[in-house]
């Protein structure tokens, strides 16, 4: 192999590690912060043995870094770069492949919800008149939010709308720009007569903005 040849493969390392659509998802949801082996399979919908696998694969390609906790293992990205690069491939795949917009439609489901802009977010969080929710599973919300955000996961939202004020605009967020959460979390606000609008991306971009972030509860 010629020394250029190597270099290439070199690179291709990384291209290989991610075509794969789970190991995108795992690199997606480290995107929120580091989690458990055993936490990214369920959220993935994997058998722990297949997580453990893919995670491998991303680790060897540098992708993602480890610490050990007891017995656990814990998973984060190697770097901020990591995240914008998946949030890059998003970006290429978008502008350029028709069926992503197809499968888009079909995940996210018809474009019913209002939505901001960050910087038309940072705006309202400015004037103080709007309430901001934070929409994923507690986990990510307490490894980074925007500051101010409630914590209310989309699966507990019905339960809790009497904790939001009936009056003024509540803007729900998720993941990213491709996350289903806030889209159903505005679904189910304005079908129970609030004025709810969703953050256009989520705490991905946000952070890659190199925007404000709290952690913890």
């Amino acid at each position: 192999m010629s020394d250029k040849t190597a270099l290439f493969e070199a690179f291709a390392q990384i291209g290989k590690a991610l075509g794969n659509a789970k190991r995108l998802e795992l690199v997606e949801l480290l995107g929120q912060g580091e989690r458990s082996v055993e936490v990214l399979a369920a959220t993935a919908g994997l058998g722990l043995t297949s997580a453990s696998n893919h995670l491998q694969v991303l680790k060897q390609s540098g992708l993602v870094a480890t610490r050990k906790e007891g017995t656990k293992v814990f998973y984060r990205l190697a770097g901020q770069d990591v995240a914008g690069l998946w949030a890059l491939v998003r970006q290429v795949a978008a502008a350029h492949l028709a069926e992503v917009d197809r499968a888009r439609a079909a995940y996210l489901g018809p474009e019913d919800t209002e939505h901001l802009t960050r910087a038309e977010l940072l705006g309202r969080i400015q004037a103080g008149d709007i309430t901001l929710i934070d929409v994923r599973p507690r986990e990510e919300y307490e490894a980074g939010h925007i500051p101010g955000a409630w914590s209310i996961p989309v699966e507990e939202l019905l339960d809790r709308l009497a904790e939001l004020p009936e009056d003024g605009t509540v803007v729900a967020y998720c993941r990213g720009a491709y996350c289903v959460f806030a889209h159903d979390a505005v679904r189910t606000l304005t079908a129970h007569g609030r004025d709810a609008l969703r953050l256009q991306d989520g705490m991905l971009e946000w952070r890659l903005a190199d925007l404000p972030v709290e952690a913890g509860a």
